[in-house]
């Protein structure tokens, strides 16, 4: 056998393994997100205490962050920049994404806001340029769900914890593609609202809202 076989063969085996986790994962449920002042919600010392409003808040929020990242894999799909397991990633990721979206906006019915209007230059056409944005994008997605689960009622929390693993999922995949590990930690700290939302516009992806 070739010295190099062995590995190849388990590198395979572990990537047939992290595609059916990923095909298998998706969970349609609630949601949980954040806000921050560009995006009309501020959470912070001052949030009242979980609620319905709050809940309506919060999921406008996540609407935001799913709108994103679903039309920044549809897109990169589209620009037909991506090839091998990349690509995969991004169709698959990007029809879970469209699912969240899709549960999103019939939770908030006539109260979803109205979706921006993106734009991602090179982050869809060019292979570096996709990785490092969709490493921003989904390990910023855990870390604002993980802030915002406090801010929750009880019901948006159980459905949030069905799709938040999947979300982590996403980013621990997308960071092994990208060399990094996909488990730094043991336990992922949370964002805060005013943070999350200054990492989205610092990307310069959403132009209008």
């Amino acid at each position: 056998m070739h010295p190099t076989a062995g590995t190849e063969n388990a590198d395979s085996a572990r990537r047939s393994t992290r595609r059916a986790l990923l095909r298998g994962g998706l969970v349609v449920g609630g949601a949980f997100a954040v806000g921050g002042g560009a995006f009309g919600w501020r959470a912070g010392a001052a949030t009242p205490a979980p609620s319905a409003a709050t809940d309506q808040q919060i999921l406008n929020f996540a609407l935001v962050l799913e709108r994103l990242q679903a039309a920044f894999y549809t897109a990169a799909v589209d620009d037909d920049a991506l090839r091998g397991e990349l690509r995969e990633f991004a169709e698959i990721v990007g029809g879970h994404e469209r699912e969240h979206v899709a549960f999103l906006e019939k939770a908030l019915g006539s109260n979803a806001d109205s979706q921006p209007t993106f734009e991602f230059g090179s982050a869809t056409r060019e292979e570096k340029a996709f990785l490092d944005a969709a490493v921003l994008l989904e390990n910023t997605g855990v870390a604002a769900y993980n802030g915002q689960a406090a801010n929750l009622t009880k019901k948006s929390l159980a459905a949030a914890a069905e799709i938040v693993s999947v979300e982590g999922r996403h980013a621990a995949w997308i960071s092994d593609l990208a060399g990094q590990h996909p488990a730094p930690r043991a336990a992922d700290p949370g964002a805060t609202a005013d943070d999350v939302a200054a990492t989205l516009q610092r990307t310069g992806f959403i132009k209008e809202q």
